[in-house]
């Protein structure tokens, strides 16, 4: 009898074994979708979040940064194999939770759909920038491996990666302000805390570690977790997974909600339905940045067309695919000075009104007396897809006795921003090559 019972004891136990073992193998290997928060890095739940500054001054730095991120990715694209992708310090608007190793170690780090590499500050760290969270120590994960110079994802660094002594893949990169990184290319299982369920794992995914970092880093930067198109994001190494899809829903600066934006991933992420339109996505160079074709704006029945950085006035400008990047971590638009000019003008027209100097000099068109205006909605005129931008999307509230038009000039990069993305469902699919857009009220996603 007693021999019996230890039967059934080890039959069961055998049993529940191998359902742990086949739910998360499963887990692993498959992943239908998940959502978990985009936080603003401007939310009270931001480790960025300062509290003594007002709303306006708040915004007025998120204004300096599309400024330095334009810049920034200016950069990049006149020089694509001299300066990697990545974010500037205190670039990017969004954080992620995301955990590394195991067991895993949590980390908020930047989101950036303007960046490739996932990195963040590891032991032992020779030169580090000081930083809030811990260091991550690799030693203590069972699941952490630097990876050699013929590893695939070596490779995809390019001239950007290195071979140490060793054989392992090393990443070093300088930029503009004297900040500077050095990271072992190495993989790790992420873990992704979902807000639907449980959290889903991925083993094997490419990250810097860095171990030598320094310059105008913010303490409160742990990290960064690439979203863009090239193949060391981590869209894209969760593509096979997740079916190349992500999208997220922002939640306005101005609502009053402590509801917190969303990113989805996978059958999750899919953007359809009624009042849903969508435009072709463009492959350009860097493949880091999501390139779109804009064809105009219209303000009522008046058209204005796009025109873009030519010199050559006769030039056909205007009809180049991939015109414009759609970034979820720039938070003004741009738009090219002569397009820009016309919009201006249009808009003059259409709200009439004195209009106003802004103090700071950040906008060229300026209201005062909020509560008289009336501003039309703006409808962008993407290739396949008009979105229409009410006032929520081209208008900010910039100080509190001024309202400014929240697109500016560029002298060459055009960059579609997030207020002009805000209370929209923004899907990627990056199998099929579309960005969709879908009128969302995104504080109750």
């Amino acid at each position: 009898m007693e021999g019996f019972n230890l039967k059934f004891v080890f039959c069961l136990l055998a049993i529940i074994f191998l359902i742990y073992f086949a739910k998360h193998s499963q887990a692993e290997a498959k992943v239908d979708g998940f959502t978990t928060d985009f936080i603003s890095r401007d939310s009270p739940r931001s480790p960025f979040y300062n509290p003594s500054e007002t709303k306006y001054q708040r915004l007025q730095k998120a204004f300096r940064r599309s400024i330095l991120r334009g810049n920034h990715f200016r950069a990049i694209r006149a020089s694509p194999n001299d300066i990697q992708s990545n974010v500037i310090s205190g670039g990017g608007s969004y954080l992620m939770n995301i955990s590394l190793g195991t067991p895993p170690v949590s980390m908020l780090g930047i989101a950036d759909t303007g960046s490739d590499l996932i990195w963040r500050q590891c032991l032992p760290c020779d030169d580090c920038y000081k930083q809030v969270e811990p260091l991550f120590d690799p030693k203590k994960s069972k699941t952490y491996k630097t990876l050699g110079c013929n590893n695939d994802f070596c490779q995809d660094l390019g001239q950007q990666g290195s071979c140490g002594d060793d054989n392992t893949c090393t990443s070093s990169y300088s930029y503009g302000d004297q900040s500077y990184t050095r990271r072992d290319l190495s993989s790790e299982t992420f873990t992704i805390g979902s807000t639907e369920g449980d959290p889903a794992s991925f083993p094997g995914l490419a990250f810097g570690c860095g171990h030598s970092n320094g310059g105008t880093f913010n303490e409160k930067d742990s990290g960064l977790i690439g979203l863009g198109g090239g193949p060391l994001s981590l869209v894209m190494q969760l593509s096979s997974k997740v079916g190349g899809q992500f999208s997220y829903c922002l939640v306005p600066l101005s609502s009053d909600s402590t509801a917190s934006s969303k990113i989805n991933f996978g059958k999750s992420a899919v953007v359809s339905g009624s009042g849903t339109v969508s435009t072709p996505l463009i492959k350009g160079t860097p493949d880091t940045f999501y390139y779109l074709t804009l064809e105009g704006m219209s303000l009522g029945s008046e058209k204005v067309a796009f025109k873009g950085f030519s010199k050559n006035k006769s030039s056909p400008a205007a009809a180049e695919e991939s015109n414009i990047i759609i970034d979820s971590g720039t938070t003004l638009t741009l738009l090219p000075r002569d397009f820009y000019t016309d919009m201006e003008s249009a808009l003059t027209k259409v709200i009439g009104g004195q209009t106003t100097t802004d103090p700071r000099g950040t906008f060229s068109l300026c209201y005062s007396g909020v509560k008289k205006l009336e501003i039309p909605t703006i409808t962008a005129h993407f290739i396949g897809a008009d979105v229409q931008l009410p006032p929520l999307n081209t208008f900010v509230q910039a100080q509190e006795d001024l309202v400014c038009f929240s697109m500016i000039p560029s002298s060459n990069l055009a960059i579609f921003g997030n207020l002009s993305q805000m209370n929209f469902l923004v899907g990627y699919d990056l199998k099929n090559n579309k960005v969709s857009f879908k009128p969302t009220d995104c504080t109750k996603q």
